[in-house]
C-alpha cells in the first residue's frame, strides 16, 4: 500500500462499499434520464444546424483543452451516438456491469455532451461530471452488481464463500468527501454579502422570473419567513458539512444525509435547477455509514479496499488541481480567470465548478419570450409552444419554457460572451417551428427578446432584443418593417440595448 495513504489514519474518509453501490445506481439512473431528456432536443442543441454551431462553439470555448468527443464530427448522427453512449454507460453503471469501464465511458460521454452544448449547462451538470470523475477511482461494483455476481460464479466451489470487504478508504474517498464539503462551503461563503444578510436574495431567487416555481413563490410573500430562511441557508451550507470532518460519527452522518436530502428535496420543489437537487441527494449517499447496512454473518469487517499506487497518485494529482481551483475561485484576491496552467488542467480533467452558486442575486425580475409573426397575421410566443405573447412578466416566467436547459441557455445568453449564440438560436427555433407547422402558421419574422425590471414597484420595464430572424443585415435592412409591426402603444417601451 502506498505510504501516502493509510486507511487507519484517515477514518474520517472511510466509506461503506454498500453505500457506494447505492451511489453507483443513483449515478447510473441520472445518466440514463439525462440522455433521454437531451434526446428530445438533439437536433436543436447538439446538431450542426442547431443553436450551437460547432465553429461558434469552438471560438466560445477558446481552447483545445475543452475536449469533447461530440466535437470530432459535426452531425446529428454523431452527436446522437455520443449521447446514446452516455445512456448505455449509465444503464451498465446502474446494474454494475463492467462497472469500471462503464464509469469511464460514462464520464467521457457526459463531459462530451455537456461541452457540445455548454451554454445550456447548469451547476448540476458540472457537479455530476466531477462526481463521475472521482467515481472512476472507486470500487462501485464491489456490492449489489453484475460484476459481484459474476465473481462469485467463478469462485471455486470448494472454497468457502466470503462477502467482499465493506470498508473503502483511499484518496478517491477523500476527494469525494472533500468535494461535497467544498460545494456547500463555496456556495455558503459566496452568500456572505448584503444581498443575503439584509436584502431579499432568497425571495428574488424563488420568483418564477428568476429560478423559482409557483410553490417557491409562496414563500416570498412574507419577509418574516424569507429573512430567517436566508440566514439558515448560509449557516447550513457553511457549518453543517464541516461536521463530516469534525464529528464523523454514524449518527452525525445519518443526520446530515437526512437534512441535506430534505434541503435538496425542498429546492427541487421550489426552484427550477434541473438535475442539481437530484445530483445533490445522490452525492450524499456514499456518506451512509456501515451501521445502516446490517451484516448477517460478519459484525466487524476490518478488511479495507484501497487503490493501487498509480491510481492513487493520479487521483491525488487531480485532487490537488481541484483544490487549487477552489481556493483560487473563492480567494479575496481571486483573479478574473484562473491562471492558464491551472485552467488547462481543470479543463482536461473536467473538474471546473460554479462554486459561488447564487452568491449574487441582484434585485431584478427577468424573463424571455419569442415574439413570432405568423403568416396568418397572428402573433405568438414560440418559446411557450405558441401561446399569446406576454411582453411583461409572462405568466409562469421561466417555468413555462420547455425544460430547464432552455431556462439555463436564455439565462446565460444575457452574458456578453454568450451573445454569439443569439442569432443561431433565433434561426434554429424559427426553422424548427416552420418544419412542424403548415403554411398558415409559418413564421414570417421572429424576435427573441429579454425583459427585466428592478424589484422596486416604480421601476420601468426594459426590453432588450436578443436576436431576430431573418437576421438584420449590417446596413439595417428590415429594421423599419419590424418597427412598424411592433409599434403598437403597448409595445413601445424603453429599449435597454
Amino acid at each position: 500500500m502506498p505510504d501516502i495513504w493509510k486507511p487507519t489514519t484517515w477514518k474520517v474518509f472511510l466509506l461503506d462499499a454498500r453505500s457506494l453501490a447505492v451511489y453507483r445506481i443513483g449515478l447510473g439512473l441520472i445518466l440514463v434520464i439525462d440522455c433521454l431528456e437531451r434526446w428530445t432536443d438533439l437536433e436543436l442543441m447538439l446538431g450542426p444546424n442547431g443553436i450551437f454551431p460547432l465553429e461558434t462553439l469552438t471560438r466560445y470555448h477558446g481552447t483545445i483543452t475543452m475536449w469533447s468527443l461530440a466535437n470530432l464530427h459535426d452531425s446529428v448522427a454523431w452527436s446522437g451516438i455520443v449521447l446514446a453512449l452516455e445512456g448505455l454507460a449509465g444503464a451498465a453503471l446502474a446494474i454494475g456491469w463492467h462497472t469500471r469501464i462503464a464509469t469511464i465511458v460514462g464520464w467521457v460521454a457526459l463531459v462530451s455532451v455537456i461541452r457540445r452544448g455548454s451554454p445550456a449547462v447548469n451547476a448540476g451538470d458540472v457537479w455530476l461530471a466531477c462526481q463521475m470523475f472521482w467515481a472512476m477511482f472507486l470500487p462501485l461494483g464491489a456490492w449489489w452488481s453484475s460484476d459481484a455476481l459474476r465473481q462469485r460464479a467463478t469462485t471455486p466451489t470448494l472454497q468457502p464463500p466470503r462477502q467482499p470487504p465493506t470498508a473503502v478508504s483511499s484518496v478517491a474517498t477523500a476527494a469525494l468527501v472533500l468535494q461535497l464539503i467544498a460545494v456547500y462551503l463555496g456556495a455558503g461563503l459566496s452568500k456572505c454579502n448584503a444581498d443575503w444578510f439584509t436584502g431579499n436574495a432568497l425571495a428574488v431567487a424563488l420568483s418564477v422570473h428568476d429560478h423559482g416555481t409557483s410553490l417557491g413563490m409562496m414563500l416570498t410573500r412574507d419577509a418574516w419567513l424569507t429573512r430567517p430562511l436566508q440566514w439558515l441557508v448560509i449557516l447550513g451550507e457553511v457549518i453543517l458539512p464541516l461536521l463530516l470532518l469534525a464529528v464523523p460519527t454514524p449518527r452525525v452522518r445519518v443526520g446530515l444525509v437526512v437534512l441535506f436530502t430534505i434541503f435538496h428535496g425542498a429546492t427541487w420543489l421550489g426552484m427550477t435547477l434541473g438535475y442539481f437537487p437530484v445530483v445533490g441527494i445522490v452525492a450524499w449517499l456514499p456518506l451512509l455509514p456501515r451501521e445502516v447496512w446490517p451484516l448477517p454473518h460478519e459484525k466487524d469487517d476490518h478488511r479495507v479496499l484501497t487503490l493501487g499506487r498509480p491510481a492513487t497518485w493520479a487521483c491525488a494529482a487531480a485532487g490537488g488541481i481541484a483544490a487549487m481551483a477552489f481556493v483560487t475561485a473563492l480567494s479575496p484576491w481571486r483573479p478574473a480567470r484562473l491562471p492558464l496552467p491551472l485552467a488547462m488542467a481543470v479543463n482536461l480533467t473536467a473538474l471546473q465548478q460554479d462554486w459561488a452558486m447564487f452568491g449574487g442575486v441582484p434585485p431584478r425580475e427577468q424573463w424571455v419570450y419569442g415574439r413570432a409573426l405568423l403568416a396568418d397575421g397572428s402573433e405568438v410566443d414560440i418559446l411557450r409552444d405558441g401561446r399569446p405573447v406576454e411582453r411583461d412578466h409572462p405568466t409562469g416566467g421561466f417555468t413555462t419554457l420547455e425544460n430547464h436547459r432552455w431556462h439555463t441557455f436564455f439565462w446565460h445568453l444575457a452574458r456578453p460572451d454568450a451573445s454569439v449564440f443569439a442569432e443561431p438560436a433565433a434561426r434554429a427555433l424559427a426553422l424548427e417551428w416552420n418544419a412542424r407547422h403548415g403554411p398558415e402558421k409559418q413564421i414570417g419574422s421572429l424576435e427573441i427578446r429579454y425583459g427585466f425590471k428592478d424589484v422596486a414597484s416604480d421601476a420601468a420595464v426594459r426590453d432588450h432584443l436578443y436576436a431576430s430572424w431573418p437576421a438584420r443585415s449590417a446596413d439595417g435592412a428590415g429594421n423599419l418593417e419590424r418597427f412598424l409591426q411592433g409599434s403598437s402603444p403597448e409595445s413601445l417601451r424603453e429599449d435597454a440595448r
